[in-house]
């Protein structure tokens, strides 16, 4: 049943291609937990070079990279600052506080993008009342504002803000490769004003598992630490570093197709009864349509669209995210429209 759906809930549902396949059987592989693992390196060394960081770690999840990052920049009873919609805040389990053992201070933020007004008001007074702010945490792309790309001066603003104040700087880049391709500015610009960068593998780059955390030699050294203890101590990873070195070096410039097919069918949706999108929000991969009130919520409308072969999510009571990707073409979107457009006219019939 799943096979012949579209399947628009997430851009983590790609199935690898044949090439990337091929890569996985056969990679050239040894104990990553020993340092032996050379394809592991490769791609560590890749990633790091894209990014313009002197070294990277290669992760079983993204939320594992961020967590690694969190750990190694802080001490236990720190806090950490954050926009409050952020993936950190949200999706991670309340990581932050059961693995390192820090607070989590969420600021309100303009299409996931605090203010440097609001970071100034969460740095914590040197006082033994309070938590010491260790770092300021963005994410770009930004999931829960729509797949929008953070203004690149504006986050540089931020972070030189907090270096100025003593914080370190991390950003959940987990879909960093879809803000250098809806922009044209290269990953390693995007990562240069922080301290620390996440990248994940597993979503707009198709690949079936796998993330990294890029920065300085001494964060990486750090970060191994927290890896092994986080239990993300992988053997013979080399079979999936594979398939993230294909990713990285054949699937980031093709991401302007999905940005493409998104903003088509955001553009297809706008004029249908019970919902409102803005196709000019839809920056990259990612459609977020509100439902009006006199519509039935949003798990009416999942249930009502899975019969008509096509798979989303709730991003709340009254909203849905559409999220298009490598195993999503052009016919694809046209029966998501099909099923919309049929699911709405018999809600306004």
């Amino acid at each position: 049943m799943l096979e012949k759906c579209v399947d628009l809930r997430s851009d983590t549902v790609t199935k690898p291609t044949p090439e990337m396949r091929r890569a996985l059987a056969e990679a050239e592989v040894g104990d990553d937990v020993f340092g032996d693992d050379p394809t592991v390196r490769r791609l560590e060394s890749r990633v790091a070079e894209i990014l313009g960081k002197e070294a990277a770690l290669f992760v079983p999840s993204g939320t594992m990279a961020n967590e690694v990052a969190v750990a190694a920049h802080t001490e236990r009873g720190d806090e950490i600052i954050l926009e409050g919609r952020s993936h950190i805040f949200l999706f991670e389990g309340g990581g932050p506080a059961l693995l390192s053992g820090v607070q989590v201070y969420p600021l309100p933020g303009d299409r996931g993008l605090p203010t440097i007004d609001a970071v100034k008001s969460a740095i914590r007074p040197d006082n033994c009342h309070f938590p010491v702010s260790r770092l300021l945490v963005l994410e770009n792309t930004h999931n829960r504002a729509g797949g929008v790309v953070l203004p690149l001066e504006a986050q540089n603003k931020l972070c030189r803000f907090a270096h100025e104040n003593n914080l370190k700087t991390h950003l959940d880049g987990a879909r960093i490769w879809n803000a250098a391709a809806a922009s044209g500015i290269p990953e390693k610009q995007w990562a240069e004003s922080f301290d620390s960068v996440a990248v994940c593998l597993s979503k707009g780059l198709g690949a079936p598992i796998g993330s990294l955390v890029a920065g300085g030699r001494e964060f990486i050294r750090k970060a191994h630490h927290y890896r092994k203890r986080f239990g993300g101590g992988m053997r013979q990873a080399g079979i999936l570093a594979a398939a993230g070195l294909y990713a990285v070096d054949h699937h980031r410039k093709r991401l302007t197709e999905d940005h493409r097919r998104a903003l088509k069918l955001a553009t297809s949706l706008a004029p249908l009864a019970g919902i409102s999108v803005d196709p000019s929000r839809t920056e990259t991969n990612m459609v977020m349509l509100q439902i009006s009130n006199d519509a039935p919520p949003a798990d009416v409308w999942i249930e009502k669209l899975k019969e008509e072969g096509l798979l989303i999510i709730a991003m709340g009571e009254r909203a849905i995210r559409l999220v298009t990707h490598l195993d999503i073409d052009d016919e694809g979107i046209e029966r998501a429209v099909t099923a919309f457009t049929r699911v709405a006219g018999g809600f306004a019939s």
